[in-house]
């Protein structure tokens, strides 16, 4: 089972959805906490829910369960905290909401988890993944 993980950040749309058909997924799940911002551009919330079904019939799906809290990505953004605490934290909190009890782990089958970070290396689409990979024998992350 492959999961793949794209961020919007400094992509144009034609990259954005040329690489999720490239790549076969079928479905996109969307892990930002804010995803109805102008900001957003062609990824808000709704807009985005359309193109994927209109452009390359992928599926949308909202999941802000697995999203880090407003609380922890605004003491990141004000460098409150390092990137260390902010993996720390995420993952107590990934641990702490337990998604994959609740989630049929279908859902995750050619799927790409979406943020705005134009890179997973500071990301928590990476952490998310990695905290997938862990748990789901025989995922594969590829990051696009």
């Amino acid at each position: 089972m492959t999961i793949y993980t794209i961020g919007s950040g400094k992509k144009s749309a034609q990259e954005f959805f040329t690489l999720l058909q490239q790549n076969g997924v079928r479905r996109v799940i969307d892990i930002r906490l804010n995803n109805t911002s102008q900001l957003a551009g062609y990824t808000k919330k709704m807009d985005l829910e359309y193109f994927l079904k209109a452009i390359a019939d992928i599926d949308y799906i909202h999941l802000p369960e697995v999203a880090p809290t407003k609380q922890l990505l605004d003491s990141y953004k004000d460098k409150k905290v390092s990137w260390t605490e902010y993996e720390t934290e995420y993952a107590r909190i990934l641990e702490e909401r337990a998604p994959l009890h609740r989630l049929d782990k279908s859902l995750f089958e050619d799927a790409c988890l979406l943020c705005s970070e134009p890179t997973p290396k500071q990301c928590h689409r990476r952490l998310l993944a990695e905290y997938l990979e862990e748990r789901l024998n025989g995922l594969r992350v590829v990051h696009l």
